[in-house]
C-alpha cells in the first residue's frame, strides 16, 4: 500500500548471494529485504556446462546468477517492506571487485554464447580468481622499471586479482576470446548496463582495479611493452560516471524483472565496500570500514594524497567527492573460518553442535572464548587466499605454528580468528606509517555477530571498534547512492549523515588484552616477513609444484 513516502532499493551482489532491501529516504529505515544465493555459487573445479576442469587458483561465476537476484531478490524485498513499487524512486547496486566478464558490444558475456561455452576465459572471473599472478608480476616488474608514477598509488604493486592482470591472462591464454570480446567489464558496471541499457564505467572501479589516475591509464608506450598496445582504446576505455550520478533510468525489461516502476533512476555502480563508508557514516579521515565477510576490504578517506606501501590504492574521490580515498584488504577471512569449519572438524564436533542446536561456528566460538590468550600456544598467517595487503601476493598461503598432539580445533578456530586481525592490525600500522592514521575501527559485514571476533580486534588493534547499525550495510550504502542519484540529496555524505547507521565504540581494548597480544603479534610479524618478503620462498615453490601437477593430470 503506498505511503506516499520516497522509497529507493538497494542491491548488494557478494561472493556467494545478492540481497536486496528497501530502504525510506527521509530517515533510512530499512522496511524490508531478502536474499538470494547464486545457483552455481563459485566455479572453481568444473565448469557447469560442459564439466571442462578448471586449473588452480581459478574462479568463475555465472552472469545469470545475478540476472536472478533481480528477478528474485527485488520482489521479495519489496513483498517483505509490503512497499508500493510506485513510491520507489532509485535502486544502486554494487558488487565485489575486482570482478570481469568479456562481452559483445551490446553487453552479451561471452560466456553466453554457444562457441564459448567450454572456454573458461569468456566466463565472469571472479575478484578471487588468482591465475592471473604471473601477469601482474610482469606488470609490475615493468612498471618500476620504467618509474611509472601510478605505481606508487597502488602501494607499489598491481594485484593478480585486477583488471589488466585478468585481461593479460585472456590475451596471452586465450587470444580468441580476447579478440571477440569487444568490452572488458567490471560486473558493478554490467549490472547497471543491464538496469539501464547504457554503459557507464564507475569512477570507483576504473580508480582502483583499472589504473585509472589523473584521468589517464598506462601510457601506449607502456602497454606496448606488454605486447597488449590497443587494450585501453579497444576493450577498457568507456564514458565515467560519478559515484552517486545517475547512469539512466531502469528500462521496461528491467522494470519487468524487478517490479519497479520504468524509468526510475539507476545509479552509477559502485564497489561493495566503498558505498558501506556511507552506510554507517564513514565519510571524514581516519574512519577506517572494515567489511567483514568471506574476504575483508579496508577503507577509508583522508584529506591529502599519501604513497602507502602495499595499499590496493588511492583515488581522488574514490569514496566521496573532494577527499582521496584509501583502500587495502585481506583476500581470505570468513572463507578462512568455512574452509576449517569444512575440512578440519571432527565429527565429534559436528555433532556436538547439532544436539546443542548451533553451528558448528558458533560452538568452536565458544570453546576458543573460554580460553587466555595465548593458551593455545598457536599463531598462524592468514593467507589461506593469498595476501592481498600489504604484500600483495596471491601465491603465498597459510601456516600454523605450535601445533601439538594436545592441539584441539577450537585452539586452531581461535588462532586463525587472530590471525585475521593481525592481518588488519598490519595494515593499520602501515597507513599509520605512512601518514594516514587511523582513529576508528568501523566493521560492518557478516562477521560483526561473532562478539569475540569483534574483541579480538579491538584488542589486537588497540581501538575503539564501532559496528554497522544495519546487518545489510553494503545493500543500504547502495540504497544512500540511489537515493542521490534520484535528486533526494545533493551529495553522498549528506544522505549518509541522514540514512547511514552506525553504534559508536561498541567494542573497546582491555589493556591486559593488548599487551598479551602484542607479544602473539610481534611472532606473527616474524612469521610475515620470513615467508612474505623473501626468507623462505618456500610458498613460491610449492605453488608452482602444485600447478605443474595439476596441469600434466589435466592432459
Amino acid at each position: 500500500m503506498s505511503t506516499g513516502e520516497p522509497l529507493v532499493v538497494g542491491v548488494d551482489f557478494g561472493t556467494l548471494s545478492g540481497r536486496a532491501v528497501v530502504v525510506r529516504v527521509r530517515d533510512g529505515a530499512e522496511l524490508g529485504s531478502a536474499v538470494s544465493p547464486y545457483w552455481h555459487g563459485v566455479v572453481d573445479r568444473v565448469l557447469p556446462k560442459t564439466g571442462r576442469e578448471l586449473p588452480p587458483g581459478w574462479a568463475l561465476q555465472m552472469p545469470s546468477d545475478y540476472l536472478n537476484v533481480l528477478r528474485t531478490a527485488v520482489p521479495a524485498a519489496l513483498e517483505a517492506a509490503r512497499a508500493d513499487p510506485g513510491d520507489v524512486i532509485g535502486i544502486g547496486t554494487d558488487f565485489t571487485a575486482c570482478t570481469m566478464v568479456p562481452t559483445t558490444a551490446d553487453g552479451t558475456p561471452l560466456c553466453e554464447l554457444p562457441e564459448f561455452e567450454d572456454e573458461p576465459h569468456a566466463y565472469v572471473k571472479l575478484w578471487r580468481h588468482h591465475a592471473a599472478q604471473s601477469q601482474a608480476d610482469r606488470i609490475n616488474a615493468l612498471a618500476a622499471a620504467r618509474d611509472e608514477r601510478w605505481l606508487a598509488r597502488y602501494g607499489g604493486l598491481i594485484s593478480a586479482e585486477w583488471e589488466f592482470a585478468k585481461a593479460l591472462e585472456v590475451f596471452e591464454e586465450a587470444p580468441h576470446v580476447y579478440d571477440a570480446m569487444r568490452h572488458w567489464v567490471e560486473l558493478a558496471d554490467w549490472i547497471v548496463w543491464q538496469l539501464c541499457g547504457t554503459y557507464v564505467r564507475n569512477a570507483c572501479t576504473a580508480g582502483y582495479k583499472g589504473i585509472l589516475q589523473d584521468g589517464r591509464y598506462p601510457s601506449a608506450e607502456f602497454l606496448k611493452e606488454l605486447g597488449f598496445e590497443s587494450f585501453v582504446d579497444d576493450k577498457l576505455a568507456q564514458p565515467l560516471g560519478a559515484l552517486g550520478a545517475k547512469a539512466g533510468g531502469l528500462t521496461a525489461r528491467a522494470a519487468e524483472w524487478t517490479g519497479l516502476p520504468e524509468g526510475i533512476a539507476v545509479a552509477v555502480g559502485n564497489v561493495d565496500a566503498h558505498v558501506t563508508a556511507a552506510a554507517v557514516r564513514a565519510v571524514e579521515p581516519g574512519q577506517m570500514v572494515a567489511i567483514m565477510g568471506t574476504s575483508t576490504c579496508h577503507v577509508m578517506n583522508g584529506a591529502e594524497l599519501r604513497e602507502v606501501p602495499g595499499m590496493c590504492g588511492v583515488v581522488d574521490g574514490g569514496i566521496v567527492a573532494g577527499q582521496w580515498g584509501y583502500e587495502a584488504g585481506q583476500s581470505g577471512v570468513g572463507d578462512i573460518f568455512g574452509w576449517f569449519v569444512e575440512h578440519g572438524v571432527p565429527a565429534s564436533y559436528v555433532e556436538e553442535a547439532d544436539r546443542a542446536g548451533v553451528s558448528v561456528h558458533d560452538l568452536l566460538t565458544g570453546l576458543a572464548a573460554d580460553q587466555e590468550i595465548g593458551e593455545h600456544g598457536l599463531v598462524a598467517l592468514d593467507w589461506h587466499s593469498g595476501n592481498r595487503s600489504v604484500l600483495v601476493d596471491h601465491e603465498l598461503s597459510g601456516v600454523i605454528v605450535g601445533q601439538t598432539l594436545a592441539t584441539r580445533a577450537e585452539d586452531i578456530y581461535r588462532a586463525l580468528l587472530e590471525a585475521t586481525a593481525f592481518g588488519t592490525q598490519k595494515i593499520i600500522e602501515t597507513f599509520g606509517g605512512a601518514g594516514v592514521p587511523v582513529t576508528e575501527l568501523i566493521v560492518a559485514g557478516g562477521l560483526v555477530k561473532n562478539e569475540l571476533l569483534m574483541q579480538i580486534y579491538a584488542d589486537v588493534t588497540n581501538l575503539p571498534l564501532s559496528v554497522a547499525g544495519s546487518a545489510q550495510g553494503p545493500a543500504l550504502g547502495s540504497a544512500i547512492h540511489a537515493a542521490v542519484a534520484a535528486g533526494a540529496y545533493p551529495d553522498v555524505p549528506a544522505a549518509s549523515a541522514v540514512m547511514g547507521s552506525v553504534r559508536r565504540a561498541v567494542y573497546r581494548p582491555i589493556p591486559e588484552n593488548v599487551l598479551a597480544y602484542n607479544e602473539l603479534y610481534a611472532e606473527y610479524l616474524n612469521l610475515h616477513d620470513y615467508f612474505g618478503r623473501g626468507g623462505n620462498d618456500v610458498m613460491h615453490r610449492l605453488a608452482a609444484r602444485r600447478r605443474a601437477v595439476r596441469k600434466g593430470q589435466s592432459r
